[in-house]
């Protein structure tokens, strides 16, 4: 009886491994991991009931104790955080996404409590049509993160022939930033690693050139990697992209001209390592994604910013499946 309590957990766990050993960037991948998870916890439970039924119990407390506190202590954690991303970082939409979804939080929060304490049933519908896509929602991006999570820590051991380092905007419009140093010392550490394997790959540097930059991306960080001790003549540059998705693009096609069945690493942010594998999937890019560390304060506004990206690029299922839970949010409520 108590293995069978493991089976929903276990279907899970296979169709996990079948999709991950078929390809790992697949965005699916994170939601059969949480589903997993999501079902080995009550067999968990029940196994530690036979043992302990008092231990059960106060683990069932203080978990709901938990769900109840979260949205709370989470959206105290995304306000303070947000002050913090425009204080650093300046005023732009893009730095706005933490303090917006902790607002947001608190709000819909003091709506319910409105909602209940007047009994106006207009709002109460309103109010239980977005709990239904909010549900749907946050369940898709606890996926997002949890499978982000794992898929940044998955070593890559086999060979590789190239290693990809994607662009981001200049300081002064000729300077590497922060945040693309930490991209190219990802890279430059790949490299060496392949290198003392007896293996000689490509750096390849991509990036266009924005309308406030002297000079390309691509060329400015090759530089960088050049100063940094890499032989100039191990260097590959790009410099007509400007989105991910051209990275990619264009860089395949300089991979594909100097060796047809290439393999590659692509380097990123952390932040950034799902959508940039799920577009170097759509791209048929022979290639895994590894993360470089991003400053904790700059995460959780990028990787909102990454979720609202990856969601968008599947919009007719996600939308469709909202429009869905709206119309049966408000045949529920009525």
């Amino acid at each position: 009886m108590h293995l069978l309590v493991f089976a929903p957990a276990g279907v899970f766990v296979v169709m996990f491994a079948c999709s991950f050993l078929y390809d790992r960037r697949l965005i699916r991948n994170g939601v059969y991991l949480f589903l997993a998870l999501l079902f080995l916890a009550p067999a968990l439970l029940v196994s530690l009931e036979s043992v302990s039924e008092t231990a059960a119990k106060i683990l069932v407390v203080a978990v709901l104790v938990l769900l109840v506190l979260m949205p709370f202590v989470l959206a105290v954690f995304l306000i303070a955080n947000g002050v913090t991303m425009l204080r650093r970082e300046g005023r732009r939409l893009a730095n706005l996404l933490s303090l917006a979804a902790g607002a947001g939080i608190l709000l819909f929060i003091g709506l319910r409590v409105l909602a209940n304490y007047t009994r106006w049933k207009p709002l109460a519908i309103a109010l239980s049509v977005v709990g239904y896509v909010l549900a749907y929602v946050s369940l898709l991006f606890v996926c997002f993160l949890l499978y982000s999570f794992v898929y940044g820590r998955i070593r890559h051991r086999g060979a590789v022939d190239f290693i990809v380092v994607l662009g981001s905007g200049l300081i002064g419009g000729s300077r590497v930033p922060p945040l693309l140093a930490g991209r190219l010392e990802r890279a430059r550490a790949a490299f060496d690693a392949e290198r003392a394997k007896g293996r000689d790959p490509l750096l390849l540097t991509s990036g266009g050139q924005g309308p406030d930059e002297d000079l390309p991306e691509a060329r400015a960080m090759a530089d960088y990697l050049i100063a940094a001790g890499v032989p100039a003549d191990r260097i590959l540059v790009e410099d007509q992209s400007r989105t991910t998705q051209e990275n990619l693009r264009f860089s395949k096609a300089l991979m594909q001209d100097r060796k047809a069945d290439y393999r590659a690493l692509v380097v990123t942010n952390n932040f950034h390592v799902m959508r940039a594998a799920q577009i170097a999937r759509r791209e048929k890019v022979m290639a895994q994604v590894i993360g470089s560390p991003t400053a904790r304060y700059f995460w959780p506004s990028a990787t909102i910013r990454e979720f609202v990206a990856v969601f968008l690029a599947h919009r007719v299922l996600n939308l469709g499946i909202c429009a869905l839970l709206t119309a049966v949010g408000v045949l529920l409520a009525l």
